[in-house]
């Protein structure tokens, strides 16, 4: 009995052991924030999540989603009038003046350095004429042009609506997808900027405290804060280190130091164990009896650890950690196989006139015959007779 009960002693050890293994090896970090997302801004590889997919609300982040979609479909330049109802907004605002006339440009930097809802409503209304259809358009927009599922903005300022939600993936898509933009990648990181409007004229400074300097970390390169009552904290932010570029949001901390934190942490991680492998064009992998390869050289995002490809029947190639966990998928492209030669098929008329051909070509083979048979014939007479002369 006492031998069995040491058995079991044993193999329970063990397995406590190797789960503490496996437990140390999927890095959890310890995130104030409800959920979390940091991908790779260059090649959309999901280094770290944190209930990712759940139904969220994001409070002014929105107007990351509202800016790329008014620089995209916008005339920078155009000039939009305030309306009594974009003056009237709560919250955070640049002033504007019921019936002022400004840029649309300027009014993206309004929004996104101050955070200002006034612009936010104004630049709706110039675009779509209200606030209700430019939600129906922006909604559209990023599902068909970005490719979020889990998405429905009613406002463009972010203000708190229960149905004004989104969730951790979705807003790292919609700010990796907007850095590429370059104008709305400028604004974005912009730290002060002077401004001049009707009824105020001031210096605006962004309210990213990473991005000002209050909370040093030198490679972020861009930020948009938020927050309501009920939304609590949330930050979606981006850095460089030189080697990699990462895109961070949380959603949901107490604190407003925590999403600071949280968000240093993420970069930490990312910074420290990913980098950048390229796959050579043409390079072939093989999935049972089908080969596919890379069309060109394709970044790829690696645990600088190493990574484990794999690549399924259907030409799909996941890149894994160590731990198994899929850091990113990449479609390579199907190598057809040769055709095997096969003997072109003849028509009626090829076939008469080849077997035309091999009738001429066999009756001058004949005549040829026949006149080399008789002049050897000729000759074996003459021969004879001149033989019998003699």
């Amino acid at each position: 009995m006492k031998k069995n009960i040491s058995v079991i002693i044993i193999v329970l050890f063990f397995l406590t052991y190797q789960m503490n293994i496996f437990a140390q090896g999927i890095e959890q970090l310890d995130l104030k924030s409800e959920s979390a997302v940091l991908l790779d801004s260059d090649t959309g590889a999901v280094l770290y999540e944190k209930n990712a997919n759940e139904k969220m609300y994001p409070a002014s982040v929105t107007k990351i989603a509202t800016a790329i979609y008014a620089i995209e479909k916008g005339n920078l330049d155009g000039m939009a009038t305030v309306s009594a109802n974009a003056v009237r907004q709560d919250g955070t605002r640049v002033y504007l003046v019921e019936g002022e006339q400004m840029p649309l440009k300027q009014l993206i930097q309004g929004m996104l350095i101050n955070s200002g809802n006034d612009a936010a409503v104004a630049i709706a209304e110039y675009l779509d004429g209200s606030v209700e259809k430019f939600a129906e358009n922006l909604n559209s927009y990023l599902q068909t042009k970005i490719g979020v599922n889990d998405t429905h903005f009613t406002n463009p300022s972010g203000l708190f609506d229960e149905n004004h939600y989104t969730t951790a993936m979705d807003l790292a898509l919609i700010t990796n997808y907007a850095i590429k933009n370059p104008v709305f990648a400028e604004i974005f990181g912009t730290k002060v900027l002077g401004w001049k409007g009707q009824s105020w004229e001031t210096t605006l400074l962004t309210h990213h405290r990473m991005l000002k300097g209050e909370l040093p970390y030198p490679e972020v390169t861009g930020g948009k804060t938020g927050y309501t009552s009920q939304t609590k904290q949330t930050l979606a932010t981006t850095a460089d280190n030189g080697k990699i570029r990462l895109t961070a949001v949380v959603l949901k901390s107490d604190l407003k130091n925590d999403k600071y934190q949280d968000t240093a942490l993420l970069f930490d991680y990312g910074f420290k164990g990913y980098q950048h492998a390229v796959l050579k064009q043409g390079e072939i992998y093989k999935s049972e009896d089908k080969e596919f390869y890379p069309e060109q050289d394709t970044v790829i995002t690696e645990n600088v650890e190493g990574c484990v490809k794999k690549i399924n029947p259907d030409g799909v190639l996941s890149i894994e950690d160590q731990n198994g966990k899929v850091i990113h998928t990449i479609q390579l492209k199907y190598k057809e196989l040769p055709m095997p030669k096969v003997a072109p098929v003849k028509t009626k008329k090829a076939r008469e006139e080849n077997n035309q051909q091999l009738i001429q070509v066999n009756a001058l083979v004949g005549m040829a015959i026949i006149a080399f048979a008789a002049a050897v014939i000729g000759f074996g007479r003459k021969k004879t007779k001149a033989s019998k002369n003699a």
